[in-house]
């Protein structure tokens, strides 16, 4: 019908209807009332801004003058005139919720009229809410609603009032409570303790739930202690439950259906979610519960002598019930809407939770998550109580997602949890509470895993699972938690759900990826696999021990297992690795349920999710635990070629992914600094070479060129980077020239993903021995990388920062390993090119600076007396030398700083540099001195005082006053090298005091009697001891070591601190030589009293050493 008639048809009719009605005509505004509700309801029709305002006018105007008995009515079309327009009805706001507004005189707790402050809540309601594009009620209005709809929540439900007109105000209260929550506005902004809220919907979590009542707690306390206590009722012990109740397998999946607006259609859905799943008892099995929020604790009262009866009383057959059919039809009903409570209140503590900050939530940890079992005593309500007792798969699929939400994000909170020490009896720490209550999480979620029936809420299970274990410390705490978990999931792999099959899949990844490598995991992978958990589900889940509807006829001369399959043989491939990869490769045998309709990607096999869930738990499994997959490595090579071939773009993606992971744990295992133990020996690399040659063959080419696909492409150039250098030298000649002139045609690309990808390949590859002395790959690489460093997209220069970086990197060491002819044949112009690109780049974001310095550092370096004499490089250089300067003085970040520090360091080594004569000679000086003795960060002083040692000669420290002023920056550094501003210092703090030493030490070594006057100024009589005691240290240490480098720019310095004895022998033979030269200059010259006075200096410095040293 709404296609053949116009809004504003709607609008005008109704308009002049309320110009034709009096507002005298009582019994007519009412049908006007019921006309404006039907029509757009029935329509869905948001009227204009005029007829809004004409119809909210008339309204307003009859809840003023009418008899209180047609209100209901108005209220009603009043509602439906608002839905989504609260922003636009600011001219009635005032009168609706101002001071004595209506809506807030009707909606108030203190209404007795119970139907007006249902049809008042429900305006209020529909006020609140915005359709997309909309604004949102204004803020003051909106923190109005709020109060009242939260003081609603609050107030207890009065005696005269029915059960279920005051769950369907509840519902309207906790669903705009969610709504507002969801909106621009932050919860905090509207009210100003968001753990009010969190309260009042903490109550209707558990409102109507069989067998525990609750009272709203007076104050929610932010620790787990027992701040409030209450004598609980003495209550009958109720005896554990020995066996859970086998489930029937008469349980048909129902279709859903759409909600529409009338309760009867809401109630009848909400009837199949109760009869889907049955009620399971928790860990205990006791129904007796109590409230950690401070609630009266209820009890279920069952007769002497007589055991109380888990299975709840209302799934009874009418035969064994104690009401008849019309009073067990009410009761039915009732359930309903207290499970449609229920469910609004998750949903309302779900929006809280995401617009709450974490550190706010996690002081009331322990109040929705148990930390024990509660044995003695009735157990907490918590959120896993709804997850294992509520009988509606819907309220407790939202139960596991607001716990989902909770323990995503907590892995900063959770990494204080331990219990690996011994217990301590004295008082129970934090951190053992913690982990208490991460084994309870564990413990109640599997238990929720086995009882549940509904596969939807399984699901859910699964995701919360993963949740958990990405966020537990599990090297903090004993080991056992997974192996139940990790035996636990595996029949839901074969599953008849494909949604559940692939929440099982995602649990695995995330068990396998956790703080990999964890010992525990990699026993469970090193076990053998059974023949029935690859292809037929041998072991089956608890749903499904009635029926195994999949499984096979089992094969002669077959023998069984206790856990239903045949063991492998312990020396084969990984378990968990021939699962993925027949779940991937090996078509599905019997079709699986509805839920699977469409997701396949061929008719034969797996459908696409499980295969891609399978392909991304290979991955991981690959990266984590490479040593027990290397045996496979062609194996995993031919399956993502396969990928490769497919047509599906998901499916070519995460092929890459898999081969990139492959060839990063190849590198990794040839590291030098590789952790390898003798049973996880290194891939041959004549295997390696086998493997990519089979890899780069026509589909990685076609996914390269694959322009329709720019992310394929992309992670198809992150898989060329992970290419072993060793292996790429020994491929074929045709195969490294594709490699590389694929690579810098894709710096072209139009898309910045391909090209900053494209980038970084060529900085990898710059490395490889066997491509860095070919000098036109260098230069061909050096256009690519200057071409990107002028892109818009920030990711590209940052990537083509990091590249350049490199490529400077291999000509520092062409010059030290092939000398002059790389230099020679190198361009001086693309030289020249490089030098103002980087400067320009130093300039830039903090992500492209810390790279462009580096990389500046060694163009310096690099630079010969050829170039220097050529008058065009004269300015860049000044350039060059002015932008590391001023970044090493400058607010970027620390890690920027640190690379410009080591950046001058590197240009100081070149003896060709005017060091100590140039213009920017004083003012290098003068920026590292200024580091070394004034910034917070150590690391950064450190890299500046490595710096200050690196000139060889004393004419590069430029004149006498120049080297007293580092001199002097040098030892204030070390006298107050134990004062700091951040206590996480602390730990650089020795390697700080080694590397002053060491740089005083080399100022010393190089000085000249002019100097000592300085540095005997400095060597005051408080500051003489503290810097006697440091060098005395200092030199009688038999190793120092230093701070390792960033950014792969590893410190040079590091080698020359570990010489105490030949320093101590340098350090005698200085003395010895200034001594000498001062003696023979007052013999030959008639001295002064001030050359006698620097005559003794040598002395001065001498007692400075321990005499014991010397």
């Amino acid at each position: 019908v709404r296609e053949y008639i116009l809004i504003s048809v709607v609008c005008e009719m109704l308009m002049h209807a309320s110009r034709l009605v009096p507002l005298s005509q009582e019994h007519l505004i009412i049908k006007l009332s019921q006309l404006i509700h039907q029509l757009l309801n029935q329509l869905q029709v948001i009227v204009d801004e005029h007829a809004l305002d004409v119809l909210v006018s008339y309204c307003t105007r009859a809840l003023r003058t009418c008899s209180s008995w047609t209100h209901p009515e108005v209220l009603l079309a009043l509602s439906s005139l608002v839905y989504g327009n609260g922003s636009r009805c600011h001219r009635h706001l005032p009168e609706l919720l101002g001071l004595s507004g209506i809506l807030v005189n009707y909606g108030d707790p203190s209404q007795p009229d119970i139907e007006l402050r249902r049809s008042a809540v429900h305006c209020l309601a529909n006020l609140c809410l915005s359709v997309p594009g909309q604004p949102y009620l204004e803020e003051p209005y909106k923190g109005v609603c709020y109060g009242i709809l939260l003081r609603t929540l609050q107030s207890p439900k009065p005696p005269d009032v029915e059960d279920i007109v005051f769950c369907t105000v509840s519902t309207a209260c906790l669903s705009t409570d969610a709504t507002i929550s969801q909106g621009e506005v932050t919860l905090t902004k509207v009210c100003q303790c968001p753990i009010s809220v969190v309260m009042s919907v903490a109550i209707f979590m558990f409102y109507g739930l069989p067998g525990i009542s609750v009272e709203m707690p007076q104050v929610l306390y932010p620790a787990p202690l027992p701040q409030y206590e209450t004598i609980p009722a003495a209550k009958p012990e109720l005896s554990q439950d020995s066996a859970a109740q086998k489930k029937t397998a008469g349980n048909k999946k129902r279709k859903s259906r759409g909600k529409g607006k009338k309760a009867g259609a809401e109630g009848k859905n909400d009837d199949d979610d109760h009869t889907s799943g049955h009620l399971k008892t928790g860990g205990s099995g006791v129904d007796q519960s109590g409230w950690s929020l401070g609630s009266q604790s209820a009890s279920v009262t069952s007769p002497s002598g007589v055991t109380p009866q888990l299975y709840p009383s209302w799934k009874k057959g009418s035969s064994d019930s104690e009401f008849s059919d019309p009073e067990g039809g009410m009761q039915t009903k009732l359930r309903l809407y207290q499970a449609r409570v229920r469910q609004s209140a998750l949903q309302c503590f779900l929006a809280v939770v995401k617009c709450v900050e974490k550190r706010i939530l996690y002081g009331y940890w322990s109040s929705f998550v148990p930390d024990a079992p509660g044995i003695g005593g009735p157990p907490p309500l918590t959120l896993l109580t709804i997850a294992l007792k509520d009988p509606s798969p819907k309220v407790r699929a939202g139960s596991l997602q607001v716990l989902s939400a909770l323990l995503e994000g907590s892995r900063q909170f959770l990494s204080t949890a331990e219990d690996t020490s011994a217990p301590r009896q004295a008082f129970t720490p934090f951190s053992a509470t913690l982990a208490a209550s991460v084994r309870e999480l564990h413990r109640c979620l599997l238990l929720a895993l086995v009882a549940e029936s509904s596969c939807q809420t399984l699901t859910q299970v699964l995701k919360c699972l993963a949740h958990l274990v990405s966020n537990v410390p599990y090297n903090r705490l004993r080991p056992g938690l997974l192996s139940p978990l990790w035996k636990q999931i595996r029949p839901y792999v074969r599953h008849r759900d494909v949604n559940v099959r692939v929440s099982s899949l995602t649990l695995f990844g995330a068990l396998i990826s956790t703080q990999a490598p964890l010992p525990e995991i990699q026993l469970l992978l090193q076990q053998p696999g059974s023949t029935s958990a690859l292809s037929t589900p041998g072991i089956s889940t608890p749903q499904e021990l009635s029926h195994n509807w999949r499984l096979p006829t089992r094969r002669d001369g077959e023998a069984s297992s206790p856990g239903g399959g045949v063991e492998g043989d312990p020396e084969g491939p990984c378990w968990m690795l021939q699962l993925c990869v027949s779940l991937v490769t090996q078509p599905r045998e019997e079709p699986y349920s509805d839920s699977d309709a469409g997701g396949s990607s061929g008719a034969s096999l797996e459908p696409l999710p499980i295969r891609l869930e399978a392909l991304q738990v290979l991955a991981h499994l690959v990266k984590g635990y490479f040593s027990l997959v290397q045996t496979s490595l062609l194996e995993l090579g031919q399956l993502s070629t396969r990928c490769l071939k497919e047509q599906e773009p998901s499916v070519q993606l995460h092929g890459t992914k898999l081969l990139e992971e492959l060839g990063t744990g190849i590198i990794q295992q040839y590291r030098a600094d590789a952790n390898t133990t003798p049973s996880a020996k290194c891939v041959p690399v004549c295997q390696v070479v086998e493997f990519w040659s089979e890899v780069l063959a026509a589909p990685m080419i076609s996914a390269l060129q694959n322009e329709q696909h720019p992310t394929l492409q992309t992670s198809a150039c992150d898989t060329l980077s992970s290419i072993l250098p060793q292996a790429f030298s020994q491929l074929p000649d045709k195969t490294q020239v594709l490699c590389i002139t694929i690579l810098l045609g894709l710096t072209y690309s139009e898309n910045a993903l391909v090209k900053a990808a494209a980038v970084r390949a060529l900085g990898v590859y710059i490395l490889f021995p066997c491509l860095r002395e070919d000098v036109m790959f260098v230069a061909d690489t050096a256009n690519a990388i200057l071409t990107a460093l002028d892109d818009r997209s920030p990711n590209v220069r940052a990537k083509a920062a990091w590249s350049l970086g490199n490529l400077t990197d291999t000509l520092i060491v062409n010059m030290q390993s092939v000398g002059l002819e790389f230099q020679e044949e190198f361009s001086d112009m693309l030289l020249l090119n490089m030098l103002r690109s980087a400067t320009k780049a130093s300039g830039d974001k903090d992500r492209v600076k810390s790279n462009a310095v580096r990389a500046l550092g060694n163009l310096v370096h690099f630079l010969q007396p050829v170039h220097l004499g050529k008058p065009v490089f004269e300015q860049p250089l000044q350039e060059a030398m002015r932008a590391l300067i001023d970044t090493v003085r400058g607010e970027a970040t620390m890690k920027v700083r640190w690379n410009a520090c080591y950046a001058l360091g590197n240009a100081f080594r070149n003896h060709n540099l005017p060091l100590g004569s140039a213009v920017w000679s004083k003012e290098a000086y003068s920026a590292l001195s200024y580091v070394v003795t004034s910034c917070k960060n150590f690391k950064v002083r450190i890299k500046s005082a490595a710096a200050l040692s690196v000139p060889s000669t004393r004419d590069r420290y430029g004149d006498a006053q120049q080297f007293a002023q580092v001199w002097q920056a040098l030892a204030q550094a070390l006298e107050h090298s134990e004062e700091m501003e951040d206590f996480l210092e602390y730990r650089y703090c020795a390697s700080l005091r080694s590397q002053l030493c060491h740089a005083l030490l080399h100022l010393l070594s190089v000085c000249q009697p002019n100097d000592l006057p300085a540095l005997r100024s400095s060597l005051s009589d408080q500051s003489r001891p503290v810097l006697q005691g440091f060098l005395v240290h200092y030199l009688s240490n038999k190793g120092v070591t230093l701070v390792a480098g960033v950014d792969g720019a590893a410190g040079d310095e590091a080698g020359d601190h570990a010489v105490p004895e030949d320093g101590l022998r340098a350090l005698n033979e200085t003395l010895t030589r200034l001594k000498g030269q001062l003696e023979e200059s007052i013999i030959h010259n008639n001295s002064s009293s001030r050359e006698r006075s620097i005559a003794c200096c040598p002395l001065t410095l001498k007692s400075l050493i321990s005499p014991n040293l010397l």
